[in-house]
């Protein structure tokens, strides 16, 4: 709302007004509100959690320590969604596409998460929300975002393409029909595109067209944006689980969010603009600078949040901020067409699911087999495995922290190793 203001003082001639519209100072006065908003309301909403007896109920894990989190307070994301939400209502460009689908997304989620966080602490009912409840909200979400990618004029790359691979439609609109011979070089277009990144390749870019090339061209294009809907859901899914699963140990979650949170912000405004886009060989895509504002202020609600969830936490952030981050991060990294990068990104994520997945599944497995089921781990999520062994919990997180750096730095690079 305040770069519209200062837009119009802008107009007026009024020193200083101009500073809004660049991205930098934008960015920098975002991070810096959400810090104070996650620091100042943090303290007043964990007192009134605590005024309200809404402490955690903890389930007897057989871990070290564990009773010891047993009435500290919960619901805590509401810190992160509102440290969130009002910078980027404050400091971006409301009109962007962009910025409404994170808006969307942080709201969507932070709701379903509230929801399952009301009826645990409030209702005293362990299970929370059903889970087809949870998994179909994170659906309607992805199919949002994902018809929106295919509907909405304002979502286009631009890219380099060879005049020769133009179909003849395409030749017609860009070129003079009346030219007997085309040009046969490269030029730049503003398109629809399902292309995407794909790290460690040369020619780095993957056509989801591809997967359905054998479909007959006329239903081609419809096909291939219903399997994009379609990763696009599944995406959005596995990693506001995966998040979910993750936010086990005192700061894990919101630590390796922030980190992950700084490399997507990198990537946006890579990606944001043409001379790094031309130069990185990467997609320029249009309007995506706006979304460097909300990374901003999503690392400074998750740091301003590790000020009170660090160990020992004085609150934990329930669903209503897990899911909400992890969902952030998959819309996020897909609008900048970087989605592919998530295993190596929210590789902290991806290892917490399949933990799980690999526990259950051979557990299963094996009772059916030898009539008791045998583990692979000493107790799934990963992280409580550690515990397990004899790790202490702060040592556990900050080793994850530093792999969730390593990682990364990796997804980075990736932009110049091919």
């Amino acid at each position: 709302m305040l770069y519209y203001l200062f837009k119009y003082l802008n107009e007026l001639n009024i020193p200083g007004a101009g500073m809004f519209s660049y991205i930098s100072f934008r960015s920098a006065m975002a991070v810096i509100t959400s810090l104070i908003i996650s620091l100042l309301i943090g303290r007043r909403i964990i007192e009134y959690l605590q005024y309200k007896q809404l402490g955690e109920v903890v389930r007897n894990l057989g871990l070290e320590g564990q009773y010891q989190k047993k009435g500290t307070p919960s619901m805590g994301g509401v810190i992160i969604l509102a440290s969130i939400i009002i910078p980027t209502l404050l400091f971006a460009r409301l009109d962007n596409i962009y910025v409404i689908l994170m808006l969307l997304t942080t709201i969507w989620l932070g709701f379903i998460g509230f929801l399952d966080d009301y009826i645990k602490v409030f209702k005293k009912n362990k299970e929370g929300l059903a889970a087809r409840f949870k998994i179909a909200g994170q659906i309607i979400l992805g199919l949002i975002v994902g018809l929106t990618l295919y509907l909405s004029d304002d979502v286009i790359i631009i890219e380099k393409v060879r005049v020769s691979d133009l179909s003849s439609r395409e030749r017609i609109e860009l070129l003079d029909p009346t030219t007997p011979f085309f040009p046969q070089g490269e030029i730049s277009m503003e398109r629809k595109s399902t292309k995407t990144t794909i790290p460690f390749v040369k020619n780095n870019e993957f056509n989801y067209a591809w997967l359905v090339s054998f479909i007959p061209e006329n239903y081609r294009t419809v096909a291939t944006w219903l399997v994009f809907v379609l990763i696009v859901i599944f995406i959005v899914t596995s990693v506001s689980n995966g998040a979910n699963l993750a936010d086990g140990l005192d700061g894990l979650t919101t630590g390796t969010s922030a980190i992950i949170g700084a490399a997507l912000g990198i990537l946006a405004y890579v990606s944001s603009n043409i001379i790094y886009a031309d130069y990185l060989n990467i997609m320029f895509i249009p309007k995506s600078e706006e979304l460097v504002i909300f990374a901003s202020a999503f690392m400074g609600a998750t740091i301003g949040f590790l000020w009170y969830n660090s160990y020992p936490a004085q609150v934990f952030m329930g669903d209503t901020g897990s899911l909400a981050l992890g969902g952030i991060i998959a819309v996020f990294a897909i609008i900048i067409r970087k989605e592919l990068l998530i295993p190596v990104l929210c590789g902290i994520f991806l290892v917490e699911s399949l933990s799980v997945v690999l526990q259950v599944s051979w557990f299963k497995r094996t009772k059916r087999k030898y009539g008791e089921g045998r583990r692979i781990f000493l107790m799934a999520p990963i992280h409580h495995h550690y515990q397990k062994k004899g790790y202490t919990e702060p040592k556990i997180v900050t080793r994850f922290w530093i792999v969730a750096i390593i990682l990364a730095v990796i997804s980075i690079v990736t932009l110049k190793i091919r």
